[in-house]
């Protein structure tokens, strides 16, 4: 008869516990004594997340825990492919943009709109990878119809009512007060604010406390400098930082994200991949052959400090002995001397390889679609050791020379330097 009572009495607690997980299930925001918290499954989840859905095997090594997406193309296949390893999605609802042409006085569309996404909502709301959903990305770009937001509101609505387990998200280029204003009063079925942030990281913390915004926030594009934020030469080509200079970039601007954990849920860094944008190499963490570059050991660093072995590292790179801030200008046919000084910490042998192409003068916002850029045919002298020696292209105008060095580990250095041929 005891051992009947005990049985009963531990399966009681079983089916408690039990109970209460499933009642966890889901991802909460709790309002607490400092700010707030993202709950997953009963448990505190801060986001160390990536902007991107390659490489995931690699993000997990590193302690990364999200992925975020911009639209829902392949949906099913990045929420169970992150689901195998144990990372969640914010899985984002690509809202139309007043630049690319969507008319939000046009109740048609956008009724349409709000039409298209209530299928996505019933498909994908019940997959254990969903963490949130992200309505829009920066839809406020060179916008001056503020209807947008009421849309928003629309959707984020239609979402609360049938899906009552994640919470919402709408991500703005930057972050204005007034914005913000407008976002709190117009769409309050917004639970946060995910603000895409490059330069402007550090005084970002400042700002929405001296701001309306009452909700918690995260930091859902950062990085090095943008391409619109970076220092120009003469002819206005914008001067990138080196792969090592990205990586203390983002270190820095990891800093002020980690520091504001009470009102920030975390964050996705841009871009876990590859892309053509203003440069084959200003954005993405990855090369094109999917080579990992030292920013992944900087994420690395911030959050698991796995034992990986790491990136090369450039010191320097010149050109005729000048720095890429002097807007080096030289004449067709010259001879010209690219150094650099590039050492990898595992002492791993380099593979040097240059390209040079021309200056990118695509004009689109906002990391539109860009043509990958066709290499321009060189002169090479000479070629040793990170040191190249080549005739200047003989066509009058803008170039950029390109290095790369990898340890024939999957790991590379990248630079670049812009000139002019006169």
């Amino acid at each position: 008869m005891i051992k009947c009572i005990q049985i009963l009495f531990l399966s009681l607690i079983y089916f408690q516990s039990f109970a209460s997980k499933e009642l966890d299930l889901g991802t909460y925001i709790v309002k607490t004594n400092t700010g707030y918290e993202l709950i997953r499954n009963g448990e505190n989840y801060f986001v160390k997340g990536a902007g991107g859905y390659q490489y995931l095997n690699q993000l997990k090594d590193i302690g990364g825990n999200s992925i975020r997406t911009w639209g829902v193309d392949n949906a099913k296949q990045i929420l169970d492919d992150a689901h195998k390893l144990g990372i969640t999605v914010c899985l984002g609802l690509w809202v139309g943009h007043e630049r690319h042409g969507f008319n939000y006085d046009d109740e048609y569309a956008v009724e349409g709109q709000l039409e298209s996404f209530k299928k996505i909502i019933n498909e994908f709301k019940d997959h254990p990878a969903l963490l949130m959903w992200a309505v829009g990305n920066e839809m406020d770009l060179f916008y001056k119809n503020f209807k947008v937001w009421n849309a928003v509101e629309d959707i984020a609505a239609m979402i609360k009512s049938v899906d009552k387990k994640h919470p919402i998200m709408t991500v703005t280029a930057g972050f204005d007060p007034a914005e913000a204003y407008l976002i709190k009063t117009s769409c309050p079925s917004i639970d946060i604010l995910g603000i895409n942030t490059y330069g402007g990281i550090s005084a970002l913390s400042k700002m929405i406390r001296q701001s309306c915004w009452d909700k918690p926030y995260m930091v859902t594009e950062w990085g090095p400098f943008g391409h619109w934020e970076s220092s120009k030469t003469t002819w206005q080509a914008s001067i990138e930082l080196t792969s090592k200079e990205k990586a203390e970039a983002r270190n820095n601007a990891y800093s002020h994200i980690i520091n504001d954990s009470n009102l920030c849920l975390g964050s996705y860094c841009f871009l876990w991949g590859h892309k053509q944008e203003e440069t084959p190499t200003w954005y993405g963490i990855f090369s094109k052959e999917g080579y990992a570059t030292q920013s992944v050991d900087v994420l690395n660093g911030n959050w698991k400090n796995s034992n990986r072995n790491k990136a090369p590292v450039i010191d320097e790179i010149l050109l005729n002995q000048k720095t890429r801030y002097e807007s080096v200008k030289i004449s067709k046919k010259d001879i010209c001397e690219l150094s650099t000084k590039i050492y990898d910490p595992e002492g791993d042998k380099l593979n040097y390889y240059f390209e040079v192409l021309p200056e990118n003068y695509q004009k689109v916002e906002g990391g539109d679609f860009q043509k990958s850029l066709e290499k321009v045919n060189i002169n090479i002298i000479s070629n040793e050791n990170g040191n190249l020696k080549f005739k200047a292209p003989l066509k009058r105008g803008a170039y950029r020379i390109f290095v790369y060095a990898d340890d024939g580990q999957k790991n590379v250095a990248t630079a670049n330097f812009p000139f002019y041929v006169k």
